[in-house]
């Protein structure tokens, strides 16, 4: 790939990526059911304390995606956007399938593994980084986005993640029936 088509690659992917992100994070504190819904969505979920979780999931996927966007500080907005698919895969997506029409892990997936991707050609010379004169780009940051993500997710979810003793039940059930439909 030629230097103008990587840099028009990662600011394609950065323009998609992170306003996604970005509005993502505003649903939970504007959408329907603003900051009070996502809160009571994350006590469901089992995350504790569910007030703070909700905020600070909010906040890092709004300054995940203005960082992807703007492409600015290397990989860490990647790895924020992995840390964030990691918990979502965890919480809300566990044991439903892979199609997120049927609650499954499908975006977490994809949007955990665009940012990886994101993290290893680099923001390019249409950047904030490029500007600055930090370039940030191969397997090291893709690497370091994935396991910085990842590590943070852990100890999230080690820390804070209470479910229900009924969630676990009907995660399990559900993760221990075949499916059989037709996709």
């Amino acid at each position: 790939m030629t230097a103008r088509g990587h840099d028009a690659a990662a600011l394609v992917l950065r323009a998609t990526l992170g306003p996604m992100l970005v509005a993502h994070g505003w649903n939970k504190v504007a959408g329907p059911g603003g900051l009070a819904g996502t809160t009571g969505w994350f006590e469901a979920l089992g995350l504790r304390p569910a007030r703070v979780h909700a905020r600070l999931a909010a906040a890092t996927e709004i300054a995940a995606g203005v960082g992807i966007t703007a492409g600015a500080a290397g990989p860490l907005p990647a790895a924020a956007a992995v840390g964030l698919m990691t918990v979502a895969a965890r919480t809300d997506h566990r044991g439903k399938g892979f199609f997120v029409f049927k609650g499954g892990w499908e975006y977490a997936g994809v949007v955990g593994g665009a940012a990886v991707a994101l993290a290893a050609l680099g923001h390019g010379r249409y950047s904030l980084d490029a500007l600055l004169r930090r370039r940030h780009a191969g397997p090291g940051p893709a690497l370091l986005a994935a396991a910085l993500g990842t590590a943070g997710a852990a100890a999230l979810l080690a820390a804070c993640y209470r479910p229900h003793p009924a969630a676990d039940t009907a995660t399990a059930t559900a993760t221990a029936e075949p499916d059989t439909t037709d996709h």
